[in-house]
């Protein structure tokens, strides 16, 4: 498998660096050498490849990692994408699927390397006048978002999508309780919200974001399209959802739509 996969990476134009047939050394090599992209099979001998997967993502978080895996299962995929997969390779693979994987993960990678060099754009809404009663807003910043995700890299990666259909991203955030006050803050026409956040949870931020900017348009962000987060997104006011890995096409076909541009 491993000398199958570097001949298709070879032929995509990467250089393989290093192989290893278990998990031990890995995640120091990672952290070492900072490669772009990772092949990491769901199962090593004597190591858990979720469990490495999540070192990963938190110690070297701009390597992207694609799950090698021979379960069909749903929620275990969705699971890893929500710990920072950002893509995967199903058991048994053919070429096709490997390029169209490693093909995708350059794009995004394009698009967020773009982003790093524009700075979030803060234009706060303007202030209510003196003396005036506090109320809740209606009016939202046209073109405008929020992005409220607990990976720097998916924060990123939105903000460069968002910012190639000229929508400026106003704020950005880390956990629910943060986004609330982001979003009360800016009142942006879109907010991108974060299913699975430590803490206080995208589905249990979404009431309180929309009383506080009933105007705005709410998309989660989920790598689980399990019913009961669907019908409770839908139930608080969410728009749609995006599912991860997140795929640039995908979303900006249906930022256009949502937002009409």
């Amino acid at each position: 498998m491993r000398k199958v996969l570097r001949a298709v990476c070879e032929g995509e134009g990467h250089q393989v660096i290093a192989e290893f047939g278990d998990g031990t050394g890995l995640l120091d090599y990672v952290k070492k050498q900072r490669p772009d992209v990772v092949c990491l099979d769901f199962e090593l001998p004597g190591k858990n490849g979720l469990e490495l997967l999540v070192q990963m993502d938190a110690a070297a978080n701009q390597v992207d990692v694609v799950m090698i895996t021979g379960s069909e299962d749903p929620e275990l995929k969705g699971h890893a994408a929500d710990l920072g997969a950002t893509g995967f390779i199903q058991k048994p693979f053919e070429q096709a699927q490997v390029i169209d994987e490693l093909r995708e993960i350059a794009k995004t990678r394009a698009i967020a390397a773009r982003a790093a060099a524009i700075p979030v754009v803060a234009e706060p809404t303007p202030a209510a006048p003196a003396g005036s009663a506090p109320q809740v807003a209606t009016g939202v910043v046209p073109r405008s978002a929020v992005i409220v995700d607990d990976s720097g890299s998916i924060r990123l990666l939105l903000k460069g999508i968002l910012g190639e259909l000229g929508i400026k991203v106003l704020g950005v955030a880390a956990s629910g309780r943060e986004g609330i006050e982001v979003v009360q803050k800016f009142r942006p026409a879109l907010v991108c919200l974060d299913v699975d956040m430590p803490g206080m949870t995208g589905v249990e931020a979404l009431p309180q974001i929309r009383a506080a900017s009933p105007q705005t348009k709410v998309v989660m962000i989920t790598g689980n399209a399990g019913r009961p987060i669907v019908e409770a997104s839908v139930a608080g006011g969410a728009k749609g959802y995006f599912l991860k890995p997140i795929r640039p096409a995908r979303v900006e076909e249906f930022i256009k739509k949502l937002l009409q541009l």
